[in-house]
This record gives structure tokens, sequence and C-alpha cells, in this order.
């Protein structure tokens, strides 16, 4: 479970600025629901060039909808080019700090912002310019993307580079190719990998419990939004057994369900090795 700072748990739990801009200046939107993040920003200007209105919309873990909040409190008042001056680091300063490897949650409003900027200015609507070749198949980061992550945070570690942009966390292919690009920016090599840091493992019924609780608080509001429901059938060490109600019961899409909401929720809040099972009625 992360340890998230008192201004991240606020900004998640009550977020600013949610929602669209009818006939935004500027719209942008980066992620993707299968890489398991997505954000949308839309800003209106007023007479003076300055941003008057910012909205988000993004699916997400706690840290992505908390960075998106900050960011849209940040940029409010701005201009274009004041706007473009934040960084990533801002964000999650402004936050008091992200886990570590929830950093790439504040490089995701960076790059929604800056897609949104240049909707303003030329009209395109492409997620990103890619203006150097694809690294990372996996999560489409160029290049040029793991260039910038390195140099404005001052990562020296493959790891650090997947933490700030999931660039090597996908099938790790990539890795050696990330390894060259930190060498080559940095001008010396790549550092080692620190092992990870060993984490107290969580006693079944403790497992349980922020199980419970992380459905009836993260998971069940939004389903039943939607008119359906979960129930939760059984927890064996890793593995969560679910089923679905309602609506959901009879949802074409309740695998994506499992999987991008339900796990996904359970990862963030429980364990990053939980996995969601549905049991069928």
């Amino acid at each position: 479970m992360w340890d998230y700072s008192e201004k991240v748990k606020d900004h998640f739990i009550h977020p600013r600025n949610v929602g669209v801009i009818e006939n935004p200046d500027g719209e942008g939107e980066v992620g993707s629901m299968a890489c398991g993040d997505a954000l949308r920003l839309t800003f209106k200007l007023d007479e003076s060039g300055r941003i008057a209105d910012v909205k988000f919309q993004t699916f997400g873990c706690a840290s992505a909808i908390a960075s998106s909040s900050a960011l849209t409190e940040i940029i409010k008042g701005m201009t274009l080019k004041e706007a473009e001056k934040v960084t990533n680091r801002d964000i999650a300063d402004y936050l008091d700090g992200l886990p570590e490897q929830k950093m790439h949650c504040s490089v995701m409003g960076r790059e929604a912002l800056e897609t949104a900027i240049r909707n303003y200015r030329t009209g395109s609507t492409a997620k990103k310019e890619l203006e150097s070749r694809v690294v990372c198949a996996c999560f489409g980061v160029t290049e040029r993307e793991i260039e910038r992550v390195i140099l404005e945070n001052g990562l020296s570690t493959v790891e650090e580079v997947t933490n700030y942009c999931k660039a090597g966390g996908g099938c790790g292919g990539c890795r050696d190719d990330i390894a060259e690009i930190i060498s080559r920016v940095r001008g010396e090599p790549a550092k080692a990998e620190a092992p990870p840091p060993i984490q107290r493992k969580l006693t079944n019924i403790e497992r349980i419990k922020l199980v419970e609780e992380t459905v009836e608080r993260e998971i069940r509001p939004s389903l039943r939004q939607d008119g359906g429901d979960i129930e939760l059938i059984d927890v064996e060490g890793n593995r969560v057994l679910v089923s679905f109600r309602g609506a959901c019961a009879q949802c074409v899409a309740a695998e994506v369900t499992t999987k991008e909401v339900v796990e996904a929720r359970l990862r963030e809040f429980v364990s990053d090795d939980i996995v969601v099972e549905e049991v069928k009625p």
C-alpha cells in the first residue's frame, strides 16, 4: 500500500475541476485505458489570454487523479507561456511528493497540458508528436520523452525511468535501450538498480480487511452509478474472487472491468500482486 501525503489524499478524495469544458480553446488526451491511466484536459482562455477555466477527466489510480487535480489548480490564471514551464516535478512538489513508482502520473499531467496547448495553437488532436523513434512499444514512449524525464528529474537507473514514464515496464525488451539512453544523456553508465525494499507481508486477515475496505470505498460506488454492483466471494492468498451484480452481471465489458477497474484499484490500495477473478453466478 502506497504512502501518500495528506495533499495527495485530499486531491484524490476531493478532486478539483473535474469535468469537460464545452467548446474549449484547447484540449489534450494522453494515455489509454489499456495502459492503466488515461487523462483528458480542456481549458478556456479569457480575453487577456490567461487560463480562465480548466477541467479534467481521468481513468487511473489515486496518484493520477490527484496529479490531474493539482495541475488544474496550478495553471489557473496562467498565460500559456507560463503554463508551458510547469514541469512534472512542479506537480509532485505541489502535492508534497508522490511515491516514486507513481511519478509517471505527474508526467502524464504535464504531457496532457502540452497536448492541449498544441491543440490550441495548431488544431492538432494527436495525442503526441512522434518527433523521435518509439523505444518502448508496450507504452508508446519515444526516445525524446525518455531523454526529457532523465534530464528534468536527474534519473540514473532504468527502474527510475520506468517509474517516471512507464518505459520498460511492459515486456522489458527495451530496458537495454533505456540504459544506453541514460548513459548518453548523463555521460556515464546507468547505475545498477537497487534491490526492491523488503516489505512486511500482510497477514490474510489484514489482506481481507483491506480488500473489503477498498471494494466498499473505491469500487462499489462507481459500479452503482451505472446500475451495477460487486460481491466479494473469497480471498485466497493473492487471488480475489468477485461476482458482478445488476447491470454489471450482463455487461459485455465485465472482463475489462475486472482487470482495469477492480484489479487495478486493489493493486493500488492493497498489494501489487493481487489477481482478480470473476465468478459467474
